[in-house]
């Protein structure tokens, strides 16, 4: 034995002899008495010490067993506990592992479950779709039953009202015999009482109602009703009053529709030829130096000016050298100039004379006309410049001419000149007010943006389908014998409904568009209550073929003449879907038919897909023609009724070719007809596009070739494509140096390459050796072999075969487009910058990347935000969102890159100026998301935009309204009404504070709030407003009158003017009353006053004072001084107009009616309300007697009558007379009509004052519903053709106003 502390070494395993786990040996500290060192001695070897106790060795022993026992027994406690432990652990392992595969099943079972509930989740929701599929085919089909059963309803009513017009004509016309003492027959012998009650179904028109202020009562519809018809004040003989076609307009019903277009329609400039302001500059040597130093200095300046207005700008000069040799491609440089200025000296030569013939003495007042005369004190003016000038000046009687008289240096000179050209440019060219002549380019955008609202519309879009149509009409091969296409067209579109579209079709160039164009020319005028709706489709993939912008400009021109188009969506998707029903709509108010015309329907991409509301039925008034090539119509197109172009017939051949060679002043010989004759008999070589070419090519010497070798040449084309390419290889052998023929060869490419072709300065700006002359002459030529042509101030192929002949010939069949379209790119890269962009760089630059298909460059270029800002405001929003598309970027993510751009730009904005553009910027940004649909994201720019004008301009500046309104427009898409109306209300505040309480921005303020209230059920807030904003519109109207409409009128006026310059006659005299009617309309009251005393002074002469021609002058006057507020003299010609009318006419004569009813009106308006009331009694009698006592027009003179009692108090006497009113509106007009729910108004107020208002609430509400039902116009509510606008429905009437004039 040993020591406890020999038992077990530290660090050592103990070895559990019970089947344990062996555990790490560690010392314990114990207690060891000094007596060891006797046990140490006790073994020591040797012998043993004599005198040791053996006893006390044995207790040492002892000690250690018992301490070694204890120690056993303690580990042996503690090995038993710790195998307890192990045991419980051992349990409870067991009872987790139980518990886990208790909870393994549990959950093998829930998904099991899951996977079952996600199954029938699956088959629910496929049982859904297929129950919305099932629901939007049954929706389909009920909407297509529906549209047949109004289809037949509109059918069956039309021919009702056709029979009922047809009588009411029938009956007209016995009256007016009558009224001239011719004695058909007694109305009291019939035996029915047709002849004395019209009654018409509900809800018809009726053709009778007379108003306004120089004429009868009739309203005018819509703005295209007057400007065909040109009904008006008493001009010839209408169905009510015997006086004339201007019987259906009133002043205020033309100012209603002038307002209308005012704020749709772009205002395209007439003084423009093709969009480009051309400077034609006639010089001479002496004067050369004013001359380089314009072009140099000054000409960039306006170019710049005239582009950022969407304009090109050209100056045309020819020198003097070289000048005899353009002789034609100078008059025809004249004829189309905008502006022609004059710069002389001393001497002239002869192509000055020669030009100044031209334009300053055979044309003066074709265009300004601007003369610098260099005077220097040692100079006198030759003898042939004196005569020129001379000759100006005799030619000058409008005194149009602005003399620049000029004695100092040449850039003094110049700088006259730019002056003068700008105000000519800003004033007359672009027709900017007298205010916007001296503002900055900028503020000028900013002006015109302010006009247009929120209309996002393409000034070139338009004018481009003008000029197409222009161009289509004006074709010089008109003698073709197109009559015979022309009846058919018309017996088509006159068959009875239902009737699909009618299409038109021929090989490529058989003279559709020509067929076309000259179709709606003659229809034009022959209906006049026609709204014609047309678009020519260019070639495949320009702008003129993208299918939503077609869609969109005709939903637009259709809307603008009934109702405003802030409800039109710019989603494209949206604007597709929504055509047919605005169609629908819009056809059940329109008075006449609606015609749409497309030409050229299957250049649209993908046309069947855009086009799918074609295929449905059409309202009952709505015909629809389109024009295909016969080889690329789609199938299911070619069930539609069909006109087929035929090829010519030999006599049609040779008028063409005849009318061709009389022009050049060249004939024929017998076998050169024979030979033409015998070639021109199959269908590729008799189109019309074929016979025109060829003729052209013969007669014209262009490549030297004689008569003979030209046909010999042109005879061995056989169709039309080899044709235009030997008429291309003519005019490159027509060119003297092979410079000239390679940029011939390069403009056409370019124009081949281009989206929508190129324009004269862009080539100039290309080739900068080219000169102007010659790219004239270029152009002449080859717009003559019918090769390009200038549209929208761009050059583009005449036809669509043409420009396929420049890619076979010069492009090698389209393999070497990509380098020019490099071209192209490199050249609109150049132009763009940060701060300007023109509409040119818009248009081209992104479509020329996406055809190169390089994306990175193309989101650079969509992220300048100015181009994507130019195209969004001209409305191309389906062109930007398909760019962004073809990057692969969706809606958020674009909006998101747009964010980023615009915070880098924001950092470089430093000035006033680039703050402004900034803010411009985010306001773009915000209308694209809200058109978007991102009303969420839309906020922030907006929000933005306000505060940066706040900050930079001004809290009361014009431009932080136009930030109020946009932003209220988003909150109104959240229904949050509180907000916007906040936001209207501070606009409006702005608005006035800046421009009157007369401005039209003030319009488009009260217009939206009144939308507002109405949408939150507010309609008396709302009517306020409206009736407000008309008022506002209308003067805007009258002072805006050089756009849209004035310029028939006054193209008319000149016309009657021309008529009457010879003797005293009745004719004259009437002519006279045209003119005075027609400057009444266009507001220029001092000529419609002089024309119309004329007119009556000359009818005093000719016809005798009592005559009742006499009395139409007097009346007339009467209007007019009832305008200028002239209000005795106005009585005192009433007066006598009805004393006339009286002693000549029978007592039951509509004409004596009208005078009656507006000197009854002029009597209450000057507070002489007894006097009044005799004169609406005669008038209700009259009235009685000429139409029967259920007539509308007696039901207007019962309200007029019982306004007079109601303001005269005699309520007992007026009620009988509202309700006999009613009750004839409803017989006649129906119970929904505008004139029931005006006339239970007038019945809610009266009872009210008599104090049944029980009575009144149910009147009143009543009349809200039908008012409800009725849609608002632009301007309020439609005036209603049969309404009378010089009624008074109104209990509360005007109050009385002073006697002196204004």
């Amino acid at each position: 034995m040993g020591t406890a502390s020999s038992l077990v070494s530290p660090g050592e395993v103990i070895e559990d002899g019970y089947g344990g786990e062996g555990g790490e040996a560690c010392e314990i500290p114990v207690e060891v008495k000094p007596k060891a060192r006797l046990l140490r001695s006790s073994f020591r070897r040797g012998p043993r010490v004599i005198g040791a106790s053996f006893k006390s060795t044995g207790s040492v022993d002892l000690e250690y067993a018992a301490e070694y026992e204890r120690l056993r027994k303690e580990y042996e406690i503690f090995r038993v506990s710790k195998n307890n432990e192990i045991s419980s652990m051992q349990k409870k392992e067991s009872k987790l592992d139980e518990e886990n595969k208790r909870l393994r099943a549990e959950l093998q079972a829930l998904q099991k479950t899951y996977q079952k509930i996600l199954r029938e989740k699956e088959s629910a929701l496929e049982a859904k779709y297929q129950a919305m599929e099932r629901a939007a085919t049954f929706e389909h089909d009920r909407d297509k039953v529906k549209r047949q059963f109004k289809i037949f309803r509109e059918t069956k009513e039309k021919e009702i009202q056709d029979l009922l017009r047809a009588k009411r004509d029938l009956e007209a016309k016995l009256q007016q015999l009558q009224a001239q003492g011719i004695q058909v027959y007694d109305l009291n012998d019939s035996d029915s009482d047709d002849n004395q009650t019209t009654v018409t179904a509900a809800g018809t028109q009726c053709e009778y109602w007379s108003g306004g202020v120089l004429g009868s009562e009739p309203s005018m519809g819509s703005m295209m009703q007057l400007q065909q018809t040109f009904r008006g004040p008493e001009f010839a003989h209408s169905l009510i009053d015997v006086e004339g076609p201007f019987a259906n307009v009133s002043r205020d019903d033309w100012d209603a529709a002038v307002a209308s277009l005012l704020q749709v329609s772009p205002h395209v400039p007439q003084a423009l030829w093709s969009n480009t302001v051309r400077c034609y500059l006639i010089f001479t040597q002496e004067t050369k130096a004013e001359l380089d130093v314009f072009i140099k200095k000054h000409s960039p300046v306006l170019r710049r000016m005239c582009e950022g207005l969407g304009h090109f700008y050209l100056n045309v000069c020819f020198p003097e050298e070289n000048a005899a040799s353009y002789a034609v491609e100078r008059k025809q440089e004249i004829e189309r100039s905008s502006v022609c200025v004059l710069l002389v000296k001393s001497t002239v030569t002869s192509s000055v004379v020669e030009d100044c013939e031209e334009a300053f003495v055979k044309n003066p007042d074709g265009h300004p006309l601007v003369l610098y005369l260099r005077t220097e004190e040692d100079h006198n003016l030759t003898g042939p410049t004196r005569q020129l000038l001379e000759r100006v000046n005799a030619a000058d009687k409008a005194a149009k001419v602005k003399v620049v008289d000029h004695s100092g240096s040449a850039e003094e000179g110049a700088e006259l000149i730019y002056s003068q050209l700008e105000k000519v440019i800003k004033q007359e060219l672009l027709a900017f007010d007298g205010a916007d002549v001296d503002s900055k380019d900028s503020g000028i955008e900013e002006g015109r943006e302010e006009d247009s609202g929120d209309v996002l519309w393409d000034l070139h879009d338009e004018q481009e389908q003008i000029e197409s149509y222009q161009q289509a009409r004006s074709s010089t091969t008109s003698q073709l014998g197109f009559q015979k296409y022309i009846d058919r067209l018309n017996d088509m579109i006159a068959a009875p409904p239902p009737t699909p579209p009618l299409l038109v079709s021929g090989g490529p160039g058989s003279g559709k568009s020509l067929l076309l164009s000259k179709w709606i020319e003659q229809l034009q005028k022959q209906s006049p209550n026609t709204l014609f709706l047309y678009h020519f489709v260019g070639r495949p993939l320009s702008t003129s073929s993208e299918p939503v912008l077609i869609i969109k400009r005709l939903t637009v021109k259709l809307l603008q003449h009934f109702w405003s188009i802030s409800g039109l969506s710019m989603e494209p998707s949206k604007i597709l879907e929504e055509f047919p029903r605005w169609l629908e709509r819009l056809s059940a108010r329109h008075q006449g038919n609606i015609i749409i015309i497309i030409d050229s329907i299957d250049q649209i991409q993908q046309a069947e897909r855009h086009m799918k509301w074609l295929i449905d039925p059409l309202p009952v008034n709505v015909r629809v023609v389109v024009s295909v090539n016969v080889e690329t119509c789609p199938q299911a197109w070619r069930l539609w009724p069909t006109l087929h172009l035929d090829p010519l017939s030999p006599r049609e051949v040779r008028s063409v070719v005849n009318a061709e060679c009389q022009s050049m002043d060249l004939k024929l010989t017998k076998d050169q007809e024979k030979k033409l004759e015998r070639h021109c008999r199959s269908a590729s070589t008799c189109n019309a596009l074929y016979v025109t070419i060829l003729a052209r090519m013969m007669i014209s010497s262009i490549a030297g070739w004689s008569l003979e070798k030209s046909l010999e040449q042109c005879l061995q084309c056989q169709d039309t494509m080899s044709l235009y390419r030997l008429a291309l290889k003519m005019m490159l052998n027509s060119l003297n140096t092979d410079r000239e023929q390679h940029i011939m060869r390069e403009i056409l490419c370019l124009v081949c390459a281009s989206h929508n072709g190129v324009s004269e300065s862009e080539v100039l700006d290309l080739f900068p050796e080219l000169e102007l002359p010659v790219l004239s002459s270029l152009l002449y030529y080859l717009n003559r072999l019918c090769i390009v042509t200038l549209r929208c101030g761009l050059i583009r192929f005449q036809h669509l075969q043409a420009w396929e002949a420049v890619r076979l010939e010069f492009l090698g069949g389209g393999s070497s487009l990509a380098s020019y379209r490099e071209k192209l790119i490199q050249y609109f890269s150049q132009q763009l910058s940060q701060d300007r962009v023109t509409w040119r760089v818009a248009d081209e630059l992104p479509w020329l990347l996406q055809q190169q298909e390089d994306r990175t460059k193309l989101q650079l270029s969509l992220l300048n935000l100015f181009v994507s800002q130019n195209l969004y405001k001209r409305g191309h929003f389906s062109e930007l969102l398909a760019y962004w598309q073809y990057v692969g970027k969706d809606k958020s993510s674009m909006a998101t890159e747009y964010f980023d751009s615009l915070k880098h730009y924001e950092k470089s904005c430093e000035s006033e100026d680039t703050m402004t553009k900034l803010a411009n910027l985010y306001e773009t940004l915000g209308r694209f998301l809200k058109d978007l649909g991102l009303p969420s994201q839309a906020v922030a720019p907006l929000q933005r935009s306000l505060e940066i004008r706040e900050t930079a301009l001004d809290p009361d500046h014009p431009s932080v309204a136009r930030s109020l309104h946009q932003l209220a427009g988003v909150y109104v898409q959240w229904k949050k009404y509180g907000n916007a109306e906040q936001l209207y209300k501070q606009a409006l505040e702005i608005s006035e504070n800046a421009y009157g309480a007369e401005h039209a921005s003030v319009a488009r303020e009260l217009e939206s709030l009144a939308m507002l209230y109405q949408k939150q059920n507010k309609y008396e807030q709302a009517e306020k407003l409206r009736k407000r904003s008309v008022k506002i519109r209308q003067k805007t109207a009258r002072q805006k009158g050089h756009m849209y409409g004035f310029t028939l009128l006054r193209r008319r006026a000149l016309q009657l003017e021309e008529l009457t310059l010879g003797k005293d006659t009745a004719d004259s005299a009437k002519t006279l009353n045209e003119l005075g009617v027609l400057y009444y309309l266009q507001n220029n009251l001092d000529a419609a006053k002089m024309f119309l005393t004329r007119s009556l002074e000359m009818r005093q002469r000719v016809l005798g004072p009592d005559h009742p021609d006499c009395a139409q002058s007097l009346n007339n006057l009467a209007a007019l001084h009832t305008e200028r507020r002239e209000y005795e003299t106005s009585e005192d010609m009433y007066e006598r107009a009805l004393d006339i009318r009286k002693r000549a006419l029978s007592p039951d004569h509509p004409s004596l009616a009208y005078t009656l009813k507006h000197l009854a009106m002029l009597y209450k308006r000057r507070g002489k309300l007894e006097k009044a009331v005799p004169l609406y009694e005669l008038s209700l009698e009259i009235r009685e007697k000429s139409f029967g006592p259920k007539h509308p027009s007696v039901a207007t003179a019962l309200v007029n009558l019982a306004v007079i009692y109601c303001q005269l108090k005699k309520h007992s006497d007026a009620l009988p007379l509202y309700e006999r009113a009613l009750k004839v509106y409803e017989d006649s007009l129906g119970r929904s009509h505008p004139r029931v729910g005006e006339t239970l108004k007038n019945l809610a107020v009266l009872s009210y004052e008599e104090g049944d208002f029980e009575k009144a609430a149910e009147l009143y509400k009543r009349a809200m519903e039908i008012k409800e039902a009725e849609p608002s116009l632009v301007c309020g509510n439609a005036p209603s053709r049969h309404s009378s606008s010089g009624d008074t429905f109104s209990l509360r009437g005007p109050a009385p106003l002073p006697h002196a004039p204004r």
